[in-house]
């Protein structure tokens, strides 16, 4: 098969240049001819020496409250029940009242003197290694926008995601996992568009996973293939691809062929590693006593279990849609949630720790917003909840060069708005980047005739986070 040089280019120019590609490896044990060439999702370096290789992501969808978890505000018990002393007219997305004090207590933890609510107070143990951004601020107080902005760095567009960056631009250390995994019991608000490749090549795409089922064959569909042994299957798709090179030859500019070729790939070698990779019957009984038996606790021991084996971005999603929404009874709300996710991630810190993962590891944990000092008012009554609130809310960091036992940032006396050094989440972006060895604006793919980055034309790494 011949190519002229258009059509080299045209392969080539989008990182899709596998010419006469069967297998991206060649396995000699059963027979296969297929010569090895390089896979998309082979291992790179970044720019400069990374602090981190991979990213466990904790997503608290729905939008945690910040003066209820990690942002104490003695001055909301002081005006409880009285209209907040200030002039800022900052918009929310529903009708608000009096101030509102937290019902939760806070506490000082570890050498640094952290605050954090009771409600997170295993986390809380932690502290001194983690670095609490408490100014944060988003862009609209919706979650359909601002969970895009938070995972792609767009709120309204098809942008890459942050994890689809970061295998584009790392590969992944192992050829047989994805090198991106999304866990989620169900799917979160805009469901799949926050995991998306976009106009990325295909292969760097998210890989879901309902969390409500334990077997492996119920979490990765078809993972077993009971009909042929692996020798005729490696045959059968070793044609296929052959099969579909030949149709992809006229057609270069679709590069969803490219991913089809690549998922096939994929799906076979993912066929012995998954099955070791989710089977949590092989830690020994103090760990999964450590995890516990919910759904939190098993999606963050898949996730130690996931980047241990070389998987480069591990998200994880606390619940169906968005159980942090906490309109009405925060207090009960707010207390089940941490009950259900605090034990877990204090086990996944202490777990890193003791496998020597932690400095290579970044840890995020945050949600798209926060929420408002002030009640919501339902039906012009207060129904204990918390409004939507992009003006300031709080992520935290740790492990993978982050500067542990500190706090950036600030937001005004009630938790309403990142007032000293605020961080736009195109920032938090930017340091993510960073943190992995990236110049977030050189970090590009041309597509539609320009150069696009997850941080578009925005963003600055926030330095004073970095250990």
């Amino acid at each position: 098969m011949f190519f002229n040089r258009r059509q080299m280019l045209a392969q080539t120019g989008t990182g899709l240049g596998l010419l006469g590609l069967h297998t991206l490896f060649a396995d000699a044990s059963l027979g296969s001819a297929a010569p090895q060439v390089i896979s998309p999702l082979a291992p790179r370096q970044p720019h400069f020496p990374a602090r981190a290789k991979h990213i466990i992501h904790i997503y608290l969808n729905g939008g945690p409250s910040q003066v209820d978890t990690f942002d104490p505000k003695p001055m909301l018990a002081k005006y409880d029940g009285q209209p907040l002393p200030t002039d800022n007219k900052l918009t929310t997305e529903r009708h608000t009242g009096a101030a509102m004090a937290s019902p939760f207590k806070f506490a000082k933890y570890g050498e640094c003197g952290m605050e954090v609510s009771e409600i997170f107070a295993k986390t809380a143990q932690h502290v001194d290694d983690i670095c609490f951004i408490r100014s944060m601020h988003a862009n609209t107080p919706n979650h359909e926008q601002s969970m895009r902005l938070m995972n792609c760095g767009d709120e309204r567009l098809s942008r890459p995601s942050l994890g689809a960056w970061t295998t584009y631009g790392l590969g992944t250390e192992n050829a047989n996992l994805p090198g991106f995994i999304a866990m989620c019991p169900g799917l979160p608000v805009a469901d799949v568009s926050n995991w998306r490749a976009a106009f990325l090549p295909g292969v760097y795409q998210g890989t879901h996973l309902d969390t409500r089922k334990t077997q492996v064959e119920e979490l990765i569909e078809h993972i077993a293939n009971h009909a042929v042994t692996r020798r005729d299957q490696r045959r059968q798709l070793d044609l296929l691809q052959q099969i579909n090179r030949q149709h992809q030859a006229s057609r270069t500019d679709e590069p969803e062929l490219e991913a089809r070729i690549q998922a096939f790939e994929l799906a076979y070698r993912m066929q012995m590693e998954a099955t070791d990779a989710f089977d949590l019957s092989q830690e020994p009984k103090h760990v999964l006593d450590a995890y516990g038996s919910g759904v939190h606790g098993r999606q963050l021991l898949l996730a130690r279990r996931l980047i241990e084996r070389g998987v480069r971005v591990v998200q994880l999603y606390h619940g169906d849609v968005q159980p942090w929404d906490s309109h009405n009874d925060l207090a009960n709300g707010h207390r089940n949630l941490a009950n259900e996710c605090d034990g877990p991630i204090a086990a996944l810190l202490t777990d890193l720790k003791q496998r020597g993962l932690f400095e290579e590891t970044l840890v995020i944990c945050g949600g798209e917003f926060g929420r408002t000092p002030a009640v919501e008012l339902v039906n012009g009554k207060s129904g204990g909840g918390r409004d939507h609130n992009h003006w300031g809310f709080t992520v935290w960091m740790a492990g993978g060069g982050v500067k542990g036992g500190t706090v950036y940032g600030a937001t005004d006396d009630f938790g309403y708005r990142a007032v000293k050094d605020p961080v736009h989440v195109h920032d938090l972006h930017a340091t993510i980047l960073h943190l992995l060895g990236f110049d977030h604006t050189k970090l590009t793919f041309r597509h539609a005739g320009r150069d696009f980055r997850l941080t578009d034309v925005h963003g600055n790494v926030v330095r004073e986070v970095l250990a």
